[in-house]
This record gives structure tokens, sequence and C-alpha cells, in this order.
């Protein structure tokens, strides 16, 4: 399975594997299947339980066309909502463990699911042979969508859940110091913990002083070094975020 090296602020990439080809199709087509059913659902309450067949009986086309329109709009947003609401996943993402995230490294925006969701128009023209073609030929497995918002599609499988990586032993009595950290995301986190984890290991003093300059600049944090060293502030941070999201074990 390819791979992707994810650089993230901190200057350290991180290989994810990349969905396959076979997996995105086959989360398009559990997704389609549910827009589908609802298609279906809708048209038979419509018609048949509520009868309201008679609504639309004396309408022009174009009136005919925006009632079909109304009553199928989820089908249209589908994508973007539920991407949004899912972080990156649809039902057909989730059955197939698979994800759509930032090459940054950072969690896609709704701004980023919204231009993927504009670019699906042309991605989904001539059959979906564009957007399949765009998979094939570029390096990542993106379609068009993915390369305009600088996104691309992760698969799960095999690997260590986000949550799993940000644990953090806390203290029922722990009190803590810096509640700007929920600004953070569990993408951030697992992104500072996993780079000062690494960093630990080899004593690599400069990317722990950088990662703490960061962290710091992303929080608007003024610490005084003579009262707090670098490696007890981001210390810390990864404990007061497990203590704020509640995420202690």
């Amino acid at each position: 399975m390819s791979q992707i090296a994810i650089n993230t602020s901190q200057n350290v990439n991180i290989n994810f594997n990349i969905a396959s080809v076979g997996e995105r199709m086959l989360a398009f087509i559990i997704d389609l299947l549910i827009k589908v059913a609802y298609v279906i659902l809708v048209f038979y309450l419509f018609f048949n339980v509520f009868d309201l067949g008679y609504i639309i009986a004396g309408m022009d086309q174009w009136s005919v066309i925006a009632v079909y329109i109304a009553i199928t709009f989820p089908v249209y947003i589908y994508p973007v909502v539920l991407e949004s609401l899912m972080e990156g996943q649809t039902p057909g993402k989730k059955v197939m463990k698979i994800r759509v995230v930032k090459i940054d490294g950072y969690q896609a925006s709704f701004g980023d699911y919204m231009i993927r969701w504009v670019f699906r128009l042309i991605d989904t023209s001539f059959g979906g042979v564009v957007g399949l073609i765009s998979m094939i030929v570029s390096k990542n497995n993106q379609r068009l969508g993915d390369i305009a918002s600088g996104t691309a599609v992760i698969s799960l499988k095999n690997s260590i859940n986000i949550s799993h990586t940000i644990l953090e032993n806390i203290h029922e009595d722990y009190i803590p110091s810096f509640p700007q950290v929920i600004a953070l995301s569990d993408n951030d986190m697992r992104i500072i913990k996993d780079n000062y984890t690494k960093a630990l290991r080899v004593d690599d003093r400069e990317i722990i002083s950088r990662l703490s300059d960061k962290i710091k600049g992303l929080l608007k944090l003024d610490i005084d070094p003579t009262k707090m060293t670098e490696r007890q502030f981001i210390n810390i941070i990864i404990k007061d975020y497990n203590y704020y999201t509640g995420k202690d074990s």
C-alpha cells in the first residue's frame, strides 16, 4: 500500500497509508446506495403515504423540477455535510475505514470539504471517469477536488486511533495551567505528542525548542523560561489537553 508523507507544522514528516482507488470506489458505492435508498423512501412517502402528488399536478415544468430538487436536496449536500460532521468521513468512508485529511497534517476544515464538493461536479462527470483518471495518475490517489483543496484520503486500517496516541495519565486532583489548549484539535495534539516523544528518545533539544515555540505561538502564550523549562511546558500542555477533553486513562 502506497504512503503519503504529511509535512506537519513542526517540519516533521509522518507517513500515512493512502486509501486505494478500490477503497474509495467502494465507499462511493455505499454512499450512493444510501442516497438512492433515501430518494426511494422520500418519494414513497411523498406520493403514497402522504399522497401529496396533487401539489405538483397543476404546476409548470420548472416548478415541478424545483419541488423535486427541494425534496431531494439532502442528497446533493450529503458529502460536504457529513464529512464536516464526521471529521472527514461519510458512512461509506467510515465502513471502508478511510478519511479525508489535509496534507499539511491538520484536520480539514469546512472550506476544504466545500472545495472537494464543488469539484465533485467535475470529478463525477462522464460517469466518474474524470475523477477516476485523476486518482490513477496522481501521486497520492487524489481526485481533482483533493488536489484543489490540498487534501488526501488516507486509510485507517491497521493504524492506531488518534485518541490512543494522545492519552496521558493524570491524577483526579490535577490542576490545569493552560485553558488555551482547548483551541487545539486531537490531530494537533497527536502531532505534538508524536514529535515530542521522538525528540525525547534521541534527546533532540532543537526539535523540543522549536515545538515549544510553535505551541506558544499557536496558543499566544508568553512563558517565563526561568520558571518552566521547555520540556515541563510541553508535558503540561499534553496533560492539560487530556484534562479538558476528558481523554484521561
